[in-house]
């Protein structure tokens, strides 16, 4: 009991960071975060069958699981490797291989764009640490049949199967998260093709998702047929013509993924155009309101668009050499070490960031902790950590 007592009061300590040193956040707060998320990520792998993954938290403050099938399933396995990355515990490292392997069937299920996520950060992460070939295969595999849903008359990946509000071809900007699927399976295969659909759909999105001041709209609705653009819309957001902050933040870190996978220029200075819209419209503090244009006095704020955003900004700094991004990533960490967004010990139901916004619009997911946002916190903090500067 003592020695859990004096953990906790290491992790409450974390409440600020220390400006007064090269990095705001040093390697012993690192180090102090990652031993809590071991211990919190084996409070949730314990409440997980062979079909379960962890989703978020009910009402009532117990877990809420999801299937295999759900878009964020690969999230927690992903998580898992990033513990392991930064600690070296075995222990994770035999939970993650085990959590990973449960997403295997999505090979052979009905899936849509979001097997890039689900394969991508459980797979990739896996085969990236450890080199084991069947995860290279699954890789394969998951970004072949990504591929088959490229539609070339609208040079895009279909998003969604299911039409509502006279969709035809639904794409979302969460879709330049998927991409990676595409280039890490180009690059394991050698089959080009599969980075020319990837690079095709960026392509498409940059043309016609995105504002002249460089916000994104959450959906464009085509006309499988001719490509033709019938409706700019929102799903998550606040309105149609809102920027909704999430998917600001898929855009940033999609476009800055793309620019590492492919090299090409167009993609880091898009990547570097919706930077600085975003640099320009963040609160204070770095943590994004749900959507930038909410007109409520003080919306709620999204940890989970926070999380991705730092972790984008991450390595667009390192890609551009512009160190106001390092600076808000930075800033947005040390936002999410305090009290108010990470969890104590054995609290949060397992989960590390409090203040997530997953579908206000339908009422989903509101004020809650998520997967995804967790995952690209420790994302965040692994690149931050590893940072040469």
């Amino acid at each position: 009991m003592k020695k859990w007592f004096l953990f906790l009061v290491a992790i409450l300590g974390l409440t600020s960071c220390d400006k007064n040193t090269q990095r705001a956040i040093s390697d012993e707060r690192l180090s102090e975060v990652f031993t809590m998320a071991e211990h919190q990520y084996v409070m949730l792998d314990q409440q997980l069958t062979d079909s379960t993954m962890p989703r978020t938290l009910n009402a009532d403050g117990t877990l809420r699981t999801s299937d295999l099938n759900w878009w964020c399933s690969g999230f927690f396995p992903g998580s898992m490797w990033y513990i392991y990355e930064f600690g070296h515990s075995q222990t994770i490292s035999t939970m993650a291989l085990k959590q990973t392997q449960k997403l295997e069937k999505l090979l052979e299920m009905n899936t849509d764009h979001d097997i890039g996520f689900q394969l991508n950060c459980s797979y990739g992460n896996a085969y990236r640490m450890t080199g084991n070939v069947t995860c290279r295969e699954v890789l394969v595999a998951g970004a072949r049949k990504l591929a088959q849903r490229m539609n070339p008359a609208t040079g895009v990946i279909r998003s969604w199967d299911f039409l509502r509000k006279g969709w035809k071809y639904p794409v979302i900007i969460d879709n330049m998260m998927n991409l990676e699927l595409l280039t890490v399976g180009a690059r394991l295969s050698g089959d080009v093709e599969l980075g020319l659909v990837a690079r095709t759909h960026a392509d498409t999105t940059m043309k016609n998702h995105f504002r002249p001041d460089y916000t994104s709209y959450h959906l464009v609705n085509y006309d499988p047929e001719t490509g033709e653009v019938l409706s700019r819309e929102t799903v998550q957001g606040y309105a149609d013509e809102s920027a909704w902050s999430r998917g600001q933040a898929w855009a940033l870190y999609g476009y800055s993924m793309m620019y590492r996978e492919t090299g090409e220029a167009r993609y880091l200075a898009q990547a570097m155009n919706i930077g600085d819209m975003l640099l320009s419209r963040l609160p204070d503090d770095g943590i994004p309101y749900w959507d930038f244009d909410d007109p409520q006095e003080e919306p709620l704020r999204d940890v989970s668009a926070a999380a991705i955003m730092a972790s984008a900004f991450i390595q667009l700094s390192e890609q551009s050499g512009n160190m106001t991004y390092w600076d808000m990533a930075e800033k947005q960490l040390c936002t999410m070490l305090t009290p108010e967004y990470l969890a104590t010990p054995g609290t949060n139901g397992g989960f590390l960031l409090k203040h997530g916004v997953g579908n206000l619009p339908e009422g989903s997911e509101v004020d809650v902790p998520l997967t995804y946002a967790d995952y690209y916190f420790l994302e965040a903090l692994v690149r931050y950590w590893k940072h040469e500067g």
